[in-house]
């Protein structure tokens, strides 16, 4: 496999948001989600005399419109017209979104905020979004801490919550039940989940018990990157400390999580394989590797490229530690004509009852924990993955991530990180000391950018 440019690394982190409100969703309850239909150049109509238009603009398939849930505020609140438009790819959206914020112009009355560039918003624009923790309806309580925690700017900033949380991205391990067998483990999903419990150490030594009975040419994980990013996202302080201060470097979290996912690759336990890559794709199919680390929006990504010959032999069990991969959020600008209408509306879309339907009709998981008690969350199993109570298992994940420290550039160094970094160690057989040093600089080289 080749090196990932920037570039194709930025679209295929951007994939991943749309895999989050589109690709599990669609599969889950045997939907099929669709793209919005929306021009991202046309902007709001007129409303209908009396009526008051609304504008959201969002990236990719984002499952609101989808849902069902624009029409149904609409129907209760007849004065009110919702328009959507969407830009495909995160990473043109969002470089408009800043322009527009720093313009006061152009904007839509809410905006959506991709998980990655939260930390960014709440730390350079939080003066020219709406305090929507204020906003009636609103109970603090009702969401997860830490997805709190990320929509709410610095204390030195006026500490406003700018940012409600849509969904997240909580983690299990999805695993081939038949290759387990195969190897001699167990295939129950929680005798699965014990052989690792605690300790992502432990899943490193199940991978080389798998490998010993499995033989050679039979890989435990996808790739060492995938384990490294489940790893990171179950610490609560990673590329950034409290002040604000990059400490990646030092920080025996990140370093502790590079040499653990690169010992996947150095005991010959990965297939070596890239993520969102076609080869990626098809090594479901082919029953290439047997465990992937597995947020709850994978399953219908699972579900789609293993096909219907992988029904019943993929399962989802607890992960080591409780991690979070993806999320988004809703913002309100000041500057938009109906910011009261608008933050009226925001804080409706994230309340808990419209997260679960959410997660019920597209698999986005809700950031609400108080939805985790309604029978569409609870109660939620997915056929495709051996009836999997997957409302239970990814809840249990939710409530314990840790509250972490988001950085303004997260994503440039999670993304060197794996891209340069780990896949040398992976796929070009350099050592982790090697992978380290050059991931090290290249995120030195694009943060003094």
């Amino acid at each position: 496999m080749r090196a990932q440019s920037p570039a194709r690394a930025r679209a295929r982190r951007t994939l991943f948001s749309a895999v989050a409100t589109m690709g599990a969703a669609a599969l889950l309850l045997g939907g099929c989600a669709q793209d919005p239909d929306t021009d991202p150049k046309a902007g709001p109509s007129a409303g209908g005399k009396g009526q008051t238009t609304l504008t959201v603009g969002v990236f990719g398939a984002f499952g609101l419109q989808e849902a069902g849930l624009y029409d149904e505020y609409m129907a209760q609140n007849p004065g009110i017209r919702i328009e959507q438009t969407s830009i495909e790819r995160n990473e043109n959206y969002y470089p408009q979104l800043l322009t527009h914020l720093g313009t006061g112009s152009g904007l839509a009355d809410i905006q959506a905020v991709e998980v990655n560039n939260i930390a960014e918003i709440t730390a350079t624009q939080a003066d020219k979004l709406v305090d929507l923790g204020k906003v009636s309806g609103v109970d603090k309580a009702a969401y997860l801490p830490w997805k709190w925690a990320q929509g709410t700017a610095p204390a030195a900033k006026g500490g406003a919550t700018v940012g409600l949380g849509t969904d997240i991205g909580p983690q299990g391990i999805c695993y081939r039940k038949d290759l387990f067998e195969a190897a001699g483990l167990p295939s129950d999903r929680e005798a699965v989940g014990a052989l690792w419990a605690g300790d992502w150490g432990k899943y490193l030594e199940t991978g080389k018990t798998y490998k010993a009975k499995a033989g050679d040419g039979k890989a435990f994980v996808d790739s060492a990157s995938g384990v490294m990013a489940a790893v990171t996202g179950s610490s609560a302080q990673r590329f950034y400390d409290e002040q604000g201060k990059v400490v990646y470097k030092t920080n025996p979290a990140v370093r502790g999580a590079f040499d653990l996912a690169a010992s996947f690759a150095t005991e010959g336990l990965s297939a070596k394989l890239q993520q969102f890559t076609p080869g990626w794709d098809q090594g479901f199919a082919n029953g290439a590797f047997a465990t992937v680390s597995c947020p709850a929006w994978m399953l219908g990504y699972i579900q789609d490229k293993a096909g219907p010959a992988g029904k019943d032999k993929w399962d989802v069990a607890q992960a080591p530690k409780p991690s979070n991969w993806g999320g988004s959020f809703l913002v309100v600008p000041k500057a938009g004509k109906n910011a009261e209408a608008a933050a009226k509306l925001a804080a409706w879309l994230t309340a808990p009852e419209q997260q679960a339907k959410l997660f019920e009709k597209r698999g986005s998981f809700p950031s609400a924990s108080a939805a985790y008690k309604l029978p569409a969350v609870s109660g939620a199993k997915h056929e495709y993955f051996g009836g999997a109570p997957i409302g239970e298992i990814f809840s249990k994940a939710a409530q314990g991530v840790p509250v972490t420290v988001v950085g303004p550039k997260d994503l440039v160094i999670s993304q060197n990180l794996a891209d340069i970094g780990m896949l040398q160690v992976d796929q070009k057989g350099r050592s982790p000391q090697e992978g380290w040093e050059a991931a090290v600089k290249a995120i030195d080289n694009a943060l003094d950018q």
